[in-house]
């Protein structure tokens, strides 16, 4: 399909949509000259195919990607003339991202993109996405104010948090947040359904005890990921969450110690159904022992089990001979010996819960255990189970 040439292709799609081109209720203005090829009425006379037409097409707009970056290296009087008509005609918008953004970008565009977001009857989702680590928002986040009473989601990636983000404490409908590669989470304010904090470096468990106490029983979801480093003030996070968040349904930790304060959380978790640890490394003496004493700890609610990408793999066969959880869905990275290929099935037949196990590789196992294991439960790639926040 794309083997052609790009703009006599969408020459042709444009033509098959003439008359009804306004049935399209998605859009996104990514890459500048993909933007020219693709949706070419944006760079001429917006009213050139018709008024009427015009504003149909973009007044059923629901989800729209702005990727800021790109429009503002274009002629800044069309840019302008293509805001101006969003802001006008745009208002139904469920969904808004906007990419690549920068807070030293032209005043008039970041006016533009204010009047877009205030313009909104009911916007629902909110995505931010930074352009070099922005250290200022220039009224975009303040601009949520407006979308108060409907707002239930924000994505904030790649910035750095100014005190704009106090506003999202007045969104009393504001249900996720996602924090992705961010500074200054100390700075965020809200009660919370779903709370998620990636980074590649350390989190600091004082920049969000204020965000989880706030959000205390209310918090069902919850996704603490620093890949590369260990969580600093770990102790303080377990305490906090033990303490303030016990309704936790879904709980995906790593980098944490495998200690006997974080089994004190497991056990405090009774409505845990979720639980993904990864990158754990490193656990206290007598290794065998405190994996038992963990998967006794498991609550009778907990379905998904998720120990990719840590030495607790090793362990999978005292972990199911130990765990009484009703569990239906478990990851692991290898299911690499017959010992821990005859106790997974004896879960599978004492619990009789067990329906997927996703395996990253079957390694040295017998055909005929293989067999076996498969009477009794469908081994299946991780991508296809994995739970997200």
């Amino acid at each position: 399909m794309f083997m052609g040439d790009m703009p006599e292709l969408m020459e042709n799609i444009l033509e098959n949509l003439i008359n009804e081109f306004y049935s399209l209720y998605s859009c996104a203005l990514v890459n500048r000259h993909w933007c020219k090829m693709s949706i070419p009425i944006l760079w001429q006379d917006p009213f050139s195919i018709g008024q009427r037409q015009n504003e149909l097409f973009f007044s059923r707009l629901q989800d729209l990607s702005l990727s800021v970056g790109s429009i503002s290296d274009l002629n800044i009087e069309n840019v302008s003339i293509l805001l101006k008509i969003l802001a006008k005609d745009t208002t139904k918008l469920s969904t808004l991202k906007l990419d690549e953004f920068y807070f030293d970008y032209e005043s008039e565009l970041l006016r533009a993109l204010i009047c877009i977001i205030k313009s909104q009857e009911q916007l629902r989702r909110f995505n931010l996405v930074g352009l070099e680590f922005p250290t200022e928002f220039q009224g975009i986040i303040s601009a949520l104010e407006s979308q108060k009473n409907s707002l239930q989601e924000v994505i904030i990636e790649c910035c750095e948090c100014s005190n704009e983000v106090k506003v999202l404490k007045n969104c009393k409908n504001l249900e996720i947040l996602r924090i992705n590669d961010c500074f200054n989470e100390e700075l965020l304010e809200a009660s919370l359904n779903t709370l998620e904090i990636n980074k590649c470096y350390s989190i600091c468990a004082s920049d969000i005890v204020q965000l989880l106490t706030k959000s205390g029983t209310l918090l069902q979801r919850l996704k603490l990921v620093s890949t590369d480093e260990p969580i600093l003030e770990e102790s303080l996070l377990l305490e906090t969450i033990k303490s303030f968040c016990p309704n936790i349904t879904y709980l995906n930790l790593s980098n944490i110690t495998f200690s006997t304060q974080f089994f004190e959380l497991i056990d405090n978790l009774q409505k845990l159904q979720f639980l993904t640890l990864w990158y754990i490394y490193e656990i206290e003496d007598e290794q065998k022992t405190l994996v038992i004493q963990f998967a006794k700890l498991l609550p009778l609610t907990l379905q998904y089990l998720d120990l990719r990408y840590s030495c607790l793999s090793l362990y999978t066969d005292s972990l199911l001979n130990n765990c009484y959880a009703p569990l239906k869905y478990l990851l692991i990275n290898y299911l690499d010996n017959e010992k821990k290929a005859k106790a997974l099935i004896e879960f599978c037949i004492r619990r009789r819960s067990l329906n997927y196990v996703g395996v990253e590789k079957c390694l040295n196992l017998n055909d005929n255990i293989k067999k076996e294991v498969e009477r009794n439960v469908t081994l299946i790639a991780c991508e296809r189970i994995v739970v997200n926040c």
